[in-house]
């Protein structure tokens, strides 16, 4: 599960005082290229990269993630991000080396920036996945994937990321 969502590594929000006058600004925080960390199987460190860049007149905002070290080594993951100004809503979608597809929209809460799955049926349960960035600063920030299965009442981590700007 964690290899299909690491997209969700991905995606990228972040608000400041002039990205909500300018939401197309909104995902600006998350270009670059980040070196990535985060407890794996036994409590080891699992290291990843993530190349961030706009492309197409610099309208979409594509991904490139490749887990470095640990159990995921070799897991390569792509997304591509779009803000539709007609519906004023940011939309991601990620692929893998492993077949995963997954669809997302964008949400702000407060200064926590999410990209959110629609609810999807998994195991007899009506299962909401999302990432959501937050503690973001111009070298850093945090992305967890968390699910649930209520609704949205509640949530479950499920995976957290540590983003330090490569230098």
């Amino acid at each position: 599960m964690k290899k299909l969502i690491v997209g969700g590594l991905l995606v990228i929000i972040g608000f400041s005082t002039s990205a909500q006058s300018n939401p197309e600004s909104s995902f600006d925080f998350w270009v670059g290229t980040w070196d990535l960390t985060w407890q794996g199987a036994g409590g080891k460190t699992e290291k990843g990269r993530n190349v961030i860049t706009r492309v197409l007149d610099g309208k979409v905002i594509q991904e490139n993630f490749e887990a470095l070290e640990g159990v995921q080594k070799g897991y390569l993951g792509m997304s591509i991000s779009v803000y539709n100004p007609n519906t004023k809503t940011w939309h991601q979608t990620w692929m893998d080396n492993q077949g995963g597809n997954i669809n997302f929209t964008g949400e702000i809460d407060g200064d926590r920036k999410m990209f959110k799955t629609a609810p999807q049926q998994r195991n007899g349960q009506e299962v909401i996945s999302r990432m959501v960035f937050y503690d973001i600063t111009k070298d850093a920030f945090n992305w967890d994937w968390e699910s649930s299965s209520d609704g949205g009442k509640t949530w479950n981590l499920n995976w957290r990321i540590k983003y330090t700007r490569a230098k």
